[in-house]
């Protein structure tokens, strides 16, 4: 894996979760609003305009933790909703927040950057497993390599012939 595409997951590791928290109606009302949770509101909007990304000025982070146009395009407006949800919560807790005029909105958004996050990683996934694939073609395979599927007889635990367990 190249150092560039690295750095990418890395930051996204802690991007994706927080932006598919947003989405999530049970995961807020079970953690943001339990007391003993780690996790809250708070540690979301760290997470989006401070820590891996910011959610005002998006554009810096392509390719940094944002991989298309339209994911930069989407943070900005997850971005403006939070503002304007903040707005409406004049204490700043997690149930103002929630309770928010904007909240709807902060939920279809986030909902939409989950679906296009998770689909541009799911490809660059494939696209890894593909060059792999294509690099393990070059090489040599030696006696100790995984069978095949149509290696496997039913009952057995793989190329050696064992039983596998009952």
């Amino acid at each position: 894996m190249k150092e560039d595409s690295r750095r990418l997951a890395n930051l996204r590791v802690h991007l994706v979760p927080a932006v598919l928290a947003l989405a999530n109606p049970p995961w807020r009302r079970d953690v943001w609003l339990d007391p003993s949770a780690f996790e809250n509101l708070d540690h979301i909007f760290h997470t989006l305009f401070d820590d891996f990304c910011d959610a005002d000025n998006p554009e810096s982070y392509l390719g940094t933790s944002l991989r298309t146009q339209e994911e930069v395009v989407l943070m900005r407006q997850l971005g403006a909703a939070l503002n304007a949800a903040t707005a409406d919560a004049p204490n700043d807790t997690d149930e103002e927040h929630l309770a928010s005029r904007a909240w709807p909105e902060v939920v279809a958004i986030a909902g939409r950057l989950a679906q296009v996050m998770v689909a541009n990683d799911l490809k660059e996934l494939v696209a890894l497993h593909e060059s792999e694939s294509a690099t393990d073609d070059v090489l040599p395979r030696t006696s100790e390599a995984a069978p095949q599927a149509h290696q496997i007889e039913r009952g057995t635990a793989g190329n050696h012939g064992e039983e596998g367990p009952a």
